[in-house]
């Protein structure tokens, strides 16, 4: 059996593992490097050649881990792609937004280099890539075995995160040898809106595991509804004005809605209008809505006693373009939640033009910036920022709160690798984080007794 990390080898993005049993190979996630988005050769271009991958396993939606199965489709991968239900429907919204943002993209790098034709920044896959790609998934159940072939047995362990999200365990028969290997995807946080807690998983003898956030803690001291209304009450009670919350459409969204929700319904605060400003959440909560029996027991007892989480009085879900820019018109408080989170495209960047100079307004962030980003610069405190073609001054009020972060935190990825016997698990592979972040892991596993590799980018582990 052997094991090659090609992608979110000491960094975060671009998840992407080939699992090799005999001549089977398996591609474990072909997510979006992101840290290669400048140049979409760099994404395009596999390490191995994409005809002879058997089977894709696909551990959640997320595009860092599923953003280049159309380029994998598209350079002669012809096989099945194995993931859960709302993984699928989830990923077909994913990936086609993705070709929308590379059409912009690349009418953006035809305007910039129109004296220097053959210049543009060409897409790196087209919405028929996506079809092809989206008629290759194959849905699994959790907790249900799922034989690929006579030799290897694959088996998705609920782990939060996101709705659908799976830790892909494989039990494999290699030359007569029983060998166990788990990969985490990415790792929930307990108590999270709408999302179950991670399931633990069970003994493995190999373990591929995520790092986000190894050597960081989540903010305890409050929960989310003590943080949301005291937030509100400031900026749309007592002050009068509005709160702007950029989220991505896909989890984020849905958790904050419910959220909402809980608060109004229990009177915590006046009633106050709330837009969400994006079509793609709209068809988002739907998949939440088709799969409710995978949320968690606080979200099904709240639907059983007052109804339909994502729906309630003063909530409107905006569709169309004409209607989005009416929200500017809307003088009364209000909360307006709008995408992308990072502020780097989308409808969101409409309502920050026409806000950033309110004094009136707040602007509080729920999930993570990557340097470079608007949201990174509102964050870092720049006076002045450039948002359509326009510097604008910040006169709006910033504000962030990490607890709507859908990844667990060091304590939670520590747990979830310390429910594994240290004498039995023979290896653990450490992915998707900073190299900070997983030396920070590294060094708390070893100290029991674990063994740890931090593996590098291609190179090929035998066991």
């Amino acid at each position: 059996m052997k094991l090659t990390i090609h992608g979110a080898a000491q960094q975060v993005t671009g998840s992407m593992h080939l699992l090799q049993v005999g001549q089977y190979k398996i591609l474990i996630d072909c997510g979006l490097d992101y840290e290669r988005d400048h140049n979409v050769q760099l994404n395009e271009n596999f390490a191995f050649r994409p005809e002879e991958i058997d089977v894709v396993v696909l551990t959640h939606a997320h595009i860092d881990h599923s953003g280049n199965l159309p380029t994998l489709v598209r350079r002669g991968f012809n096989g099945q792609i194995l993931c859960t239900a709302p993984t699928a429907e989830l990923s077909e919204l994913l990936l086609l937004d993705s070709v929308n943002i590379f059409m912009r993209k690349e009418q953006t790098s035809r305007k910039h280099n129109r004296k220097r034709p053959g210049q543009g920044r060409q897409p790196l896959y087209l919405q028929k890539h996506v079809m092809d790609t989206v008629d290759r998934f194959v849905t699994i159940g959790f907790n249900r075995p799922f034989r690929i072939n006579g030799d290897i047995e694959l088996t998705f362990i609920p782990v939060g995160h996101l709705l659908g999200a799976g830790a892909a365990v494989f039990k494999v028969n290699d030359n007569g040898t029983e060998k166990t290997i788990a990969f985490t995807g990415d790792i929930g946080r307990k108590n999270y809106p709408v999302l179950n807690d991670p399931q633990p998983l069970p003994p493995v003898d190999y373990l591929v595991c995520e790092s986000t956030y190894g050597g960081r803690y989540h903010t305890k001291d409050k929960t989310i509804e003590e943080t949301l209304t005291e937030v509100i009450d400031r900026a749309c009670i007592k002050e009068s004005g509005r709160l702007i919350i950029p989220a991505f459409s896909i989890g984020r969204t849905q958790a904050l809605v419910f959220s909402l929700n809980k608060i109004f319904s229990k009177g915590l605060l006046p009633p106050v209008k709330v837009f969400v400003d994006s079509p793609m959440a709209s068809m988002a909560t739907t998949v939440f809505r088709k799969h409710h029996s995978m949320l968690n027991g606080d979200a099904q007892d709240f639907y059983q006693k007052l109804g339909d989480e994502f729906e309630f009085e003063n909530l409107t879900y905006i569709e169309s373009l004409k209607d989005s820019r009416q929200v500017s018109n809307y003088f009364e408080p209000c909360i307006i939640i709008s995408s992308a989170g990072m502020l780097e495209g989308g409808r969101i960047q409409d309502h920050l033009y026409n806000n950033i100079q309110n004094y009136y307004c707040t602007i509080l962030f729920i999930g993570y910036c990557a340097k470079g980003t608007l949201g990174f610069r509102l964050l870092r405190g720049d006076p002045i920022v450039h948002i359509k073609d326009r510097d604008l001054a910040v006169y709006a009020t910033i504000k962030k709160t990490d607890l709507f972060s859908a990844h667990g935190d060091h304590e939670d990825l520590i747990d979830t690798i310390k429910q594994q016997d240290s004498g039995k698990l023979k290896n653990i592979f450490l992915v998707h984080g900073e190299t900070s972040s997983m030396q920070a892991m590294a060094d708390a596993l070893d100290s029991d007794g674990y063994k740890v590799t931090i593996p590098e980018k291609d190179l090929t582990y035998e066991f």
